[in-house]
């Protein structure tokens, strides 16, 4: 995993450092160098601008600078507060102006090639005008081809404006010392460690998933988180669609189950099954409604809430937590910004991981707020990030496969946090090995096995 500071904690982290500045700023400058170099593909006849502030930011790229031209690329060092408006041509600027802890707006000047075209951007912590927090930015920030940060990610490296424009992102260790970060950015190498692997002793109820979703004109809800439970693991799946007839799928076990009463149907052999799925697609009637409420209340094993059921925990004068706290057992709940909003009253705002830290805090289990880039939030304030996915997730029924692969990990007695944190790269990954255009919710539940071959 990777470590997530905010810019508070990373100001902190530095002024604690035993190295000197002068060390600490060394370290970082021949860093951005050595990345330039990089980028560059070699330093003879290359050009290079530094755009430079007056802080620490400035300063590594003044090193970095310096580091250059003792290679032999051409350097020119730009005062950022000079307010030039456009820059000489050159193969590559480094963004070294302002950093994380830059408050206000930063206008970049105009840049262009040797060639006339667009030159290479490098920068230096964060892209300068990027709210190291929440990721927001104005219109005058310089996108970036590639950011180089020290030691840890930051928020606005993550989440909104500031992840498109950071480019790639190279954390490079500068010898800071960040164990205390609550905060992490999973790894492919992380999913393959905490994804269980069947024993050689297992069989078909070791494991299984209960799934109720879907509904008369929602059934591929059910069958497509089913399928996912499936696909990632689970030896067995039942699924209930309350007031349905089933689609046939023979791989999946369907049991019909009428909307009034479902919930009675269920619990009676849910001892059974390892974990639980309630709600995508499952409708909004009351008496499915009241169900979905005695059923997450009263199921005796590992939950996962998505969709309507969602609104049913919402459903209520109480609101969600006195349901979802009174559980005890392992419960997580996905919601994305407008599912957010039924449970608090607002959209989860500019910084999703406070957002998310509260909400989990306050329902007293693990949430998955739902985004471009993923927060996974345990109620001790402890956060893991996905940042694996792409647009190609935003397709109709691809939540619904995201919470039958969580399911599937609970069911295999994968810790709560861990389990949505693994499904959601995995989901991410499905999706990746599917086309750019025309991916469908279906084809990601086909690319899972494949998905989980990586490792």
């Amino acid at each position: 995993m990777i470590p997530i500071v905010t810019p508070e904690q990373m100001a902190a982290i530095d002024a604690a450092a035993p190295e000197p500045v002068d060390e600490l700023i060394d370290r970082a400058g021949r860093a951005v160098a050595s990345e330039a170099l990089t980028m560059l593909g070699g330093a003879y006849g290359r050009v290079v601008n530094v755009i430079a502030g007056g802080g620490n930011n400035g300063a590594d790229g003044r090193t970095a600078g310096a580091a250059l031209s003792r290679r032999g690329v051409k350097v020119r060092i730009i005062d950022a507060a000079s307010s030039v408006p456009v820059l000489p041509p050159c193969d590559l600027v480094v963004d070294a102006a302002y950093g994380t802890g830059f408050r206000g707006t930063w206008t970049a000047p105009e840049v262009s090639a040797l060639d006339g075209g667009r030159p290479l951007v490098l920068a230096v912590d964060i892209p300068s005008g990027v709210d190291a927090l929440t990721g927001s930015a104005d219109d005058g920030v310089l996108p970036a081809d590639r950011t180089v940060t020290f030691q840890a990610m930051k928020p606005g490296l993550l989440f909104g404006d500031g992840k498109r424009l950071s480019g790639e992102v190279v954390v490079v260790d500068i010898g800071l010392d960040v164990s205390s970060a609550d905060q992490h950015v999973v790894e492919a190498s992380d999913v393959a460690r905490w994804w269980p692997q069947r024993a050689a002793d297992a069989h078909k109820w070791k494991g299984a998933v209960r799934v109720v979703a879907g509904s008369p004109g929602m059934l591929g809800a059910g069958q497509l988180c089913a399928a996912a439970a499936a696909r990632s693991g689970a030896g067995l799946v039942m699924l209930s669609s309350p007031g349905a007839d089933p689609l046939a799928r023979s791989e999946i076990i369907q049991r019909p189950v009428a909307e009034d009463g479902f919930d009675l149907a269920v619990l009676g052999d849910i001892d059974r099954f390892g974990a639980l799925v309630v709600g995508p697609g499952l409708g909004r009637q009351e008496p499915v409604l009241i169900g979905a409420r005695r059923l997450i209340a009263e199921a005796m094993v590992p939950v996962v809430i998505d969709g309507d059921g969602i609104f049913a925990t919402a459903w209520s004068a109480d609101g969600a937590g006195s349901l979802v706290r009174a559980r005890g057992l392992p419960t997580v709940i996905t919601p994305h910004d407008g599912e957010f909003a039924l449970l608090t009253g607002s959209a989860p705002g500019a910084d999703r991981v406070a957002a998310a830290r509260s909400l989990a805090g306050d329902l007293g289990c693990t949430l998955l707020l739902k985004g471009p880039t993923t927060v996974v939030a345990e109620p001790d304030g402890s956060v893991l990030v996905v940042d694996h996915g792409d647009q190609r997730l935003a397709t109709a029924g691809s939540g619904d496969v995201l919470a039958g692969m969580i399911a599937a990990l609970l069911a295999a007695d994968v810790p709560p946090d861990r389990a949505a944190a693994a499904a959601a790269w995995a989901h991410a990954e499905a999706a990746r090995r599917g086309p750019r255009r025309g991916l469908l919710a279906g084809d990601i539940v086909d690319s899972i096995p494949e998905a989980l071959s990586a490792w």
